[in-house]
């Protein structure tokens, strides 16, 4: 039974309240059951956002246990460690991840299952022979290394490592959700019960009177991610099948689909890194108290970067979808609403979280309040990066991931400059200022590129330019 807006409303109010309460209504109905491009990604995004909102309450409630278990310095040690593991596990996947949000679309719509299989199939195996070997390889060097390196981080990268083939794989699954347009199936594993379980082994670890340090703290995240990935391994597979016709042989086309993969990977490889490069420079030049007082700052103003996410992951496989189409009205229209959508919540989201921004860093502990100030810097950069929306999606989408690639690494350059420069003398203030300026460095370069290469301005403020041949 399908419940209507326009139906509830138009009984129960009367006639002049609703004619004012009909164009929302409308939009409501429009929104829940629209089956045009925009409706599909907006239900898309509102999904992923309440997931990622929800998923930001569990995260930062366990960040905050955390922090007040262990104290600032083992804090800083366990959220350096585990932002590399995940830095590494997305990079491991060498693009595969996003090559099935781009191919997988295409197959659906065509009913071909054989490839739709092999892709399925072949990317869940070659990612999690990338992470192992790159597991390997990196608890190798720690281990050879370990007498350079400070001697309280050997134990838990070594630890951490574990992970990694787990943390692609994730990567990997949450992808083909996203894919199908299953928001709650492709992010909740990952986003809420993750951080969940880790919540709750820690406090087991606490009441069974283990020491609550950094290197619990990783065994705790490598439980958490082991059991929720496979978990989301058994689900996806569940509803894959059910789905689809799975009875055909798989055709596996991995030169192709790597073709568009590493060019991707190159893409949000950079970005990646761009995202952390500012905790990992404190954590190279600074020691670990530094760490989590920045992380606690930065991860006050998580919620912000959700939108953005969320965003993304409404529209990216609808431009995948659409790329093959010869009009091209569909994206256009679709990519300058996006960077609507991106702004105007995360302005909103911005103010709130500055206003209450000393309050929510006391939660950590009184010497994470001291993190205050970089609210204001940091939010800057974050909201001006949101007026050009999921720009670097619709690049890599529709063909121009070479280019993207080229301006992240441009950007991670100058980041990481500016970090090296400014972190000595000024301390966290500077690898705020730094970040900020990278942030609205990078959201320039995007919007030039977008409207020179496929004609569309995507700003939250500007309207579309005359297409041109993407």
């Amino acid at each position: 039974m399908r419940i209507s807006a326009v139906d509830t409303l138009q009984a129960r109010l009367p006639d002049p309240l609703w004619e004012r309460a009909r164009p929302l209504a409308e939009k409501f109905d429009e929104l829940l059951t629209g089956t045009d491009s925009a409706s599909s990604a907006k239900r898309t995004s509102l999904s992923a956002f309440a997931i990622r909102v929800a998923s930001a309450a569990v995260a930062f409630a366990s960040q905050v246990l955390l922090a007040r278990l262990m104290g600032t310095f083992e804090y800083g040690i366990f959220t350096l460690v585990w932002i590399s593991m995940v830095i590494l596990g997305s990079l491991s996947c060498f693009g595969m991840q996003a090559a099935v949000v781009r191919f997988l679309p295409e197959y659906l719509r065509e009913s071909d299952f054989a490839r739709m299989r092999g892709l399925l199939r072949t990317s869940r195996f070659f990612v999690l022979s990338t992470s192992t070997l790159a597991a390997l390889i990196g608890a190798g060097a720690v281990y050879l290394a370990s007498d350079l390196l400070a001697s309280h981080y050997v134990l838990p990268f070594l630890i951490a490592f574990i992970a990694l083939p787990f943390l692609s794989l994730a990567d990997a699954l949450e992808c083909t959700g996203r894919a199908h347009g299953w928001a709650f199936r492709s992010l909740t594993p990952t986003y809420i019960l993750r951080p969940a379980l880790l919540f709750v082994f820690m406090l087991v670890a606490w009441m069974l009177d283990f020491p609550i340090n950094g290197t619990t703290g990783v065994i705790c995240a490598v439980l958490a991610t082991y059991m929720t990935t496979l978990g989301q391994l058994a689900l996806i597979h569940r509803d894959v099948t059910r789905e689809h016709s799975l009875t055909v042989a798989p055709i596996s086309e991995l030169p192709v689909w790597l073709k568009v993969a590493l060019p991707i990977f190159l893409v949000e490889g950079f970005f990646f890194l761009l995202v952390h490069a500012d905790i990992m420079m404190v954590g190279l030049l600074m020691q670990p108290e530094n760490v989590a007082v920045y992380f606690a700052a930065v991860k006050t103003l998580v919620l912000i970067q959700f939108v953005s996410f969320a965003v993304k992951a409404g529209v990216a496989h609808r431009f995948a979808a659409e790329i093959n189409n010869t009009d091209k009205t569909a994206v256009r229209e679709l990519a300058v609403k996006a960077a609507s959508w991106s702004f105007w919540p995360s302005a909103v989201l911005a103010c709130v979280l500055v206003a209450a921004g000393q309050l929510i860093l006391s939660l950590f502990g009184s010497e994470f309040v001291s993190g205050y100030s970089l609210l204001f810097v940091l939010v800057i950069g974050i909201v001006l990066r949101s007026t050009v929306g999921p720009a670097e999606s619709l690049l890599t989408m529709t063909g121009h991931h070479k280019i993207c690639a080229v301006i992240y690494a441009a950007v991670l350059a100058v980041n990481l400059v500016i970090n090296a420069a400014l972190i000595p003398q000024f301390g966290l203030m500077g690898a705020a200022f730094a970040t900020a300026s990278a942030t609205i460095l990078e959201a320039l370069l995007l919007f030039i590129v977008v409207r020179r290469k496929i004609g569309v301005s995507m700003f939250a403020f500007a309207g579309p330019l005359p297409l041109r041949k993407m």
